[in-house]
């Protein structure tokens, strides 16, 4: 029995050092790096105390840098 791929899920058959691994095709292997590059996973950080408090707090209605315009993202 082999592993699944992890883009496709058939299962690979196929044996050390073979540079697909752990997919199945190279179709699959740039699948996966395609999804990297276009930000469709993340590694992101476990929040900290400090993280959620912050997203908390409302902002300031005297702040001078809020003209009350909407910024680009």
């Amino acid at each position: 029995m082999g592993r699944k791929c992890p883009t496709c899920g058939r299962v690979v058959k196929a044996e050390p050092p073979d540079p697909i691994l752990p997919f199945c095709s190279e179709r699959c292997r740039l699948a996966d790096l395609g999804k990297w590059l276009d930000g469709g996973y993340r590694i992101g950080s476990p929040l900290s105390e400090e993280d959620l408090d912050q997203s908390a707090t409302p902002r300031d209605a005297d702040d001078p840098d809020d003209d009350g315009r909407s910024r680009p993202q």
